[in-house]
């Protein structure tokens, strides 16, 4: 999608700080992180949400939660605990249509979320 954030620094027009990679999901650095970890991982093709994965997508959920085990063990908070988060629509203050998922970790993380 040629106006998607996401898909512009999936093909490398806008940098990003690469955490991990496998053939179909990139992992990078949040430019706002909200704890110590905060990577995203997202698909290296274009789905606007978890709203929209369908049959034709195929494995797209397993490779993105497999690279972010990765990237928790390149973090170091595999052990310890991580969150990982998918927001879904405006009310849940999905900033980026492009499915995404949140590592969070490095710090005892509160709950609810605040």
């Amino acid at each position: 999608m040629s106006d998607c954030l996401f898909c512009k620094i999936v093909a490398g027009e806008i940098p990003s700080k690469k955490v991990a990679e496998s053939d179909t999901a990139y992992a990078f650095y949040d430019i706002e992180p909200q704890a110590p970890v905060h990577v995203l991982v997202v698909p290296k093709r274009h789905i606007t949400s978890a709203d929209h994965i369908a049959d034709a997508h195929g494995g797209v959920v397993d490779d993105l939660v497999l690279l972010a085990q990765r990237v928790t063990e390149i973090e170091g908070v595999r052990e310890s605990g991580y969150r990982l988060v998918m927001n879904v629509g405006v009310d849940a203050q999905m900033s980026v249509p492009h499915l995404h998922l949140h590592v969070l970790g490095g710090r005892r993380l509160e709950w609810p979320p605040g």
